[in-house]
Formats: structure tokens, sequence, C-alpha cells
């Protein structure tokens, strides 16, 4: 099944880089913050929809935001990993399938604080909207 890729330029060539050189380019998307990524079921179309998001590892998993910059919706890769929460994922060369899960309230500030400590930008996101901006754990799926 084909993928779809963000629809935005920037991103669009971010995500095409990042899949031309199996992350070599576009892993550090700038000096220190690492992008992964994500492909989701779109979950009107039924299409696999991927974006390029930053992330932070925890343990064996990975960690996103679903900030869209502060937008007063969720972005529409978290509605679809509402809908269907097996994703597939690349970080750098490597490649898996994952279970994606909101963090729960006695790990969300944890993690949201791992978050901005990378992007920063995070905090004025979050003063822009009135919505809690979900915390996204990715766990591998195992076999």
């Amino acid at each position: 099944m084909a993928v779809k890729d963000s629809p935005r330029d920037w991103v669009n060539e971010h995500i095409q880089k990042y899949v031309e050189t199996d992350g070599a380019e576009g892993h550090e998307w700038r000096p220190g913050v690492h992008t992964l990524l994500l492909t989701t079921m779109g979950r009107k179309s039924g299409e696999k929809r991927r974006t390029a998001l930053i992330y932070q590892p925890s343990g064996d998993d990975y960690v996103v935001v679903a900030s869209q910059g502060g937008k007063p919706v969720h972005p529409s890769w978290y509605l679809n990993l509402e809908e269907e929460p097996v994703v597939d994922v690349q970080v750098a060369a490597e490649k898996f399938q994952a279970r994606a899960r909101t963090a729960g309230p006695d790990e969300r500030d944890r993690l949201w604080t791992l978050m901005n400590e990378v992007w920063p930008a995070y905090t004025e996101y979050q003063q822009k909207t009135d919505r809690e901006i979900p915390v996204v754990v990715l766990e591998r799926v195992k076999g």
C-alpha cells in the first residue's frame, strides 16, 4: 500500500530526504533534535499517512508530542492513532511496528519535561491552546 506523506511542503521534503537516505539525512533535524517517521492508518481514507516528529527515547519506548504548534485541534496523525493504535515507525535506519498510547496523568508530567528538554517551544504551544497537548508513547510491538 502506498504511503501519503505530509501535505506540508517542508515536512514532505524532510520525509523524502529521510526515506531516501535511510535516516542518514533528516534523523538529526537540528543540532540535538532528532526526528522519527510515524505512519498511521487514515481514519477516514484508510490510506497510510506519514509524518516526521521530534522524539525522545524513554527506556525502550519513543515519545512524541501531538502539539500541532498549539493549534486548537489535535493533529490528524493523533486522531488516526486513536482510531488505530498500531503504527509504523522509522528511527534513523531502523523500521518497526509500535502500539501508540496517550501518556496517562501519572507519567505525562515526566514525559512532558523530557520532551521540553529537546524542544522548549512545546511550553509556548501549550500556552496558545485550551486543549491539553497529548504526549504519545510508542511501544515497540514484540515479535
